[in-house]
């Protein structure tokens, strides 16, 4: 069975404009993601899925396998569907561009996951939260599951609501944003219907989960570091430096 990795590249992000290729160590965001992918030991083929010529241009320089996609697609999981349905791999995973630390393990579990269970639709992965801060940060997006492992919803918000306590004393799981996609699954989704779901939260999954579909999680003890702030940039920088003084 082919399992692709796909790396949708959005060129402008409304926090931090142009932020894939902004320059850290001397590579680009999207060059760091992009190699630290490669890590990955499943996954037989990995394409960035550009939807501009800058973003083309730039993962041709450090020699990555791009694609161009339609510049009007709403979400990562619509640029993933266009290049799978032209590859036609049997899973597809998609990987979060700003994801410059990702590690290969949590790809490659996933991908083991849908490989392991061919009944599976879509996996993604979760992390129990420990730094109290992140339950109330609308940008990390939280989700609860059921005793199975499988999605209940996914929220900016904290949730569980635990009632007559603050919320940060609570137990909370975010979502890390990878996911993994049978090529059925792909081929369908064109057909779901946007839910007010997703207008409210502004999260693709909940589309998923309002056609009926169940996505399975997969519990991760590796952290991430997204890149959406200059405030992140900087954090990947002193996890850089850290890094090469202690080698």
């Amino acid at each position: 069975m082919k399992v692709l990795g796909i790396i949708p590249a959005r060129l402008n992000s409304t926090r931090l404009p142009k932020k894939l290729l902004i320059n850290v160590a001397g590579k680009p965001v999207l060059q760091w993601t992009w190699e630290a992918v490669r890590r990955s030991r499943v996954l037989d083929e990995i394409i960035i899925a550009a939807d501009s010529r800058e973003i083309m241009d730039a993962a041709k320089r450090f020699g990555a396998q791009t694609m161009l996609t339609s510049p009007v697609h709403n979400s990562g999981t619509e640029r993933v569907r266009e290049v799978a349905l032209k590859i036609k791999p049997d899973i597809a995973v998609n990987i979060q561009a700003d994801e410059p630390l990702i590690n290969a393990q949590i790809i490659d579990s996933l991908a083991l996951f849908m490989l392991d269970n061919p009944d599976a639709e879509v996996a993604t992965v979760i992390k129990k939260i420990s730094i109290r801060e992140e339950a109330a940060n609308p940008d990390v997006v939280k989700v609860v599951v059921d005793k199975d492992g499988f999605a209940l919803y996914f929220s900016r918000l904290p949730i569980p609501f635990v009632r007559g306590k603050k919320n940060s004393q609570g137990v909370f799981y975010k979502h890390l944003g990878v996911y993994a996609y049978r090529l059925s699954f792909l081929e369908e989704f064109g057909s779901l219907p946007k839910s007010y779901l997703e207008d409210a939260e502004k999260l693709e999954q909940l589309r998923f989960l309002y056609a009926g579909k169940k996505i399975k999680t997969i519990i991760t003890e590796v952290e991430t570091v997204g890149i959406d702030t200059d405030e992140d940039i900087k954090k990947f920088e002193n996890i850089l430096n850290s890094a090469a003084n202690k080698s």
